[in-house]
């Protein structure tokens, strides 16, 4: 394609108490090397940080950022808020912590031109700044951690069931209505499901990258992936048959080993067998995934793994059926917004 050629891309950005990388995460955007015109749109949420006052520095340096109003300081309701400031017929996800690499837009458009898809997405890049968050980036993109998820681990170019963040269509945004501003996490997982329920294409590449900071604390960390398990429990609800193998085994971890201690204390020791066992494997399975980490890094890689499989299993579990009820209830206001395509 020539310069002329490039469809005019709006960037969204839902942020909320991202003080610490919304300078950098939207200097990665402005900085791509895509000849198109481009914009980028900040959700504000209630932040309690610099974050509002960061994103008026932003605005204030270059003409092509702008700002909306986010007050749910929810997800979902910030990236429609956006979409709907928005005008291009190419729309970018962006999370305010989050750092495209140089030509991810340019590679993004390329892709929805090649393959048709609806919304094509790649590989989340996790890269930590400390030890803690090193271990964290190191569970998260190894099999041990996070199973099969290509947009973890990477693998082969092709269809899949969601990408992470993602580049879409403005069409099939519109078609969807939008995202479902009841799912406060999984809202990616749930719009992708029914972009491709209609018969639209979601698109896995490895050419595309995006660095992403992992969360800072055990406690952080713990809070996220319950949150994980929650929201997916509540779109299997939502979505008969959107299950898979992969999702059911935090949740069959999760009552095994505590059946496992339960019985080893009141029964047999044999039963520790299954908790004992649970340990021996992200230990052996941390080896691998922190190669070349500092040794304080590769200690608490199995202290990560734990937690993201455990706190996952957890919420999935107890997600409450009034949830998915209450979702399930639930309305999307239609989307409305420029009618041009790529």
């Amino acid at each position: 394609m020539s310069a002329a050629q490039y469809p005019a891309v709006s960037v969204i950005m839902p942020v909320l108490n991202e003080e610490r990388h919304l300078r950098n995460s939207v200097r990665h955007i402005l900085e791509q090397e895509y000849p198109g015109e481009m914009e980028v749109v900040i959700a504000l949420g209630p932040s309690a940080d610099r974050t509002d006052e960061i994103a008026a520095e932003l605005v204030a340096e270059d003409p092509r950022v702008h700002t909306v109003p986010n007050p749910t300081g929810r997800t979902p309701a910030a990236l429609n808020a956006a979409i709907k400031a928005s005008r291009h017929p190419v729309v970018v996800r962006v999370d305010g912590h989050g750092m495209l690499s140089p030509n991810y837009i340019a590679t993004a458009v390329r892709l929805l031109e090649e393959t048709g898809a609806q919304n094509v997405g790649g590989i989340m890049h996790a890269e930590g700044e400390n030890a803690w968050e090193e271990a964290v980036a190191a569970a998260m993109t190894s099999k041990i951690g996070v199973g099969n998820a290509a947009f973890h681990t990477g693998g082969q170019a092709g269809p899949a069931e969601t990408v992470y963040l993602g580049v879409f269509r403005r069409e099939a945004l519109e078609r969807a209505d939008g995202y479902n501003v009841e799912f406060i996490r999984a809202q990616d997982w749930e719009l992708n499901f029914r972009i491709r329920e209609a018969g639209g294409l979601i698109w896995f590449s490895p050419e595309l990258k995006v660095q992403y900071r992992p969360r800072p604390t055990v406690k952080a960390l713990a809070k996220q992936y319950k949150d994980y398990g929650r929201w997916r429990h509540v779109v299997a609800r939502y979505h008969a048959g959107s299950i898979n193998l992969r999702y059911l085994a935090p949740p069959t971890a999760v009552v095994a080993i505590a059946a496992g201690l339960v019985l080893g204390a009141a029964v047999t020791p044999w039963a520790l067998v299954v908790p004992g066992g649970y340990v021996a494997a992200i230990v052996a399975g941390s080896l691998p995934a922190g190669k070349g980490l500092s040794l304080k890094a590769r200690a608490q890689i199995p202290v990560a793994l734990a937690t993201m499989h455990m706190c996952w299993g957890f919420g999935f579990l107890t997600s409450p059926r009034s949830l998915a009820k209450r979702v399930i209830a639930s309305r999307r206001p239609a989307m409305t917004g420029s009618s041009e395509t790529v």
